[in-house]
């Protein structure tokens, strides 16, 4: 391995072992309250919620792909990262300004902030994949996209579980259905929202919503790109199977 590999290895090893941390004391009670608050919203509700983001991602999607450069071919480990760095940069001041932008506007443009912004993540996610050499026009790359999406923002004990999918893909995936409807969407909604609300409630309070907006539009993305950065690193590493040679 080359030093830059060996160090991304070893910054690997840490992140595992924080995606498979327990659920502390907080994060139990936090989840119980949420799970009491969603039991007490109607089904109706969530079935509506589950299908306008049902829609709203596969849209994204599937149409992302086709703005999407082709897989990166041929590079070094530190070439791909330095240009998913560089576009993850990129996305963070976009999604900054977006929230900056519906911030700054209310109520009303502070709710069209949640369906932007996830275009942006995902979109996001997309350029990562074809820059570490997947093709983004294969389902399973697009699925494995999703659940880098979820591990970034569930709960901790949901990221338990979607860590050990992540971990195994190429077992896990094989059982895959061919349709996107299979797809757990109620569950993601449901803990992509949770995560968010209480960062983004304070969007839309007036004066105050335009920097709330761009600065958690700024983490948000910088935490998608680090979890990408090294959900991708297993898959090239192939770190769970093989240790790194000297």
């Amino acid at each position: 391995m080359t030093p830059y590999e060996s160090q991304a290895y070893i910054q690997l090893q840490f992140w595992q072992l924080k995606m498979q941390k327990k659920p502390s004391l907080g994060n139990r009670i936090t989840q119980n309250l949420q799970n009491k608050l969603n039991s007490i919203i109607p089904d109706k509700i969530h079935s509506a919620v589950t299908t306008a983001i049902e829609t709203m991602v596969k849209g994204v999607l599937f149409g992302a792909r086709h703005t999407t450069e082709p897989p990166r071919q041929h590079a070094s480990l530190q070439l791909r990262e330095a240009e998913v760095k560089n576009k993850i940069e990129l996305y963070q001041k976009t999604a900054s300004v977006e929230g900056a932008i519906t911030g700054a506007g209310g109520i009303l443009l502070g709710l069209a902030d949640f369906p932007i912004l996830v275009g942006i993540k995902i979109k996001l996610l997309f350029d990562v994949a074809a820059l570490y050499g997947h093709d983004v026009n294969d389902y399973k790359e697009r699925i494995y996209i999703l659940y880098i999406f979820q591990l970034a923002f569930s709960s901790q004990h949901r990221r338990n579980e979607v860590y050990r999918a992540l971990a195994d893909w190429q077992g896990y995936s094989k059982n895959f259905p061919d349709d996107l409807h299979e797809f757990d969407w109620r569950t993601f909604q449901q803990e992509y929202r949770d995560f968010i609300d209480l960062a983004k409630m304070a969007q839309l309070i007036p004066v105050i919503g335009a920097a709330v907006g761009a600065v958690v539009n700024y983490r948000l993305i910088a935490q998608l790109g680090e979890t990408a950065i090294n959900c991708y690193r297993m898959r090239t590493m192939d770190s769970l199977k093989t240790p790194p040679q000297e």
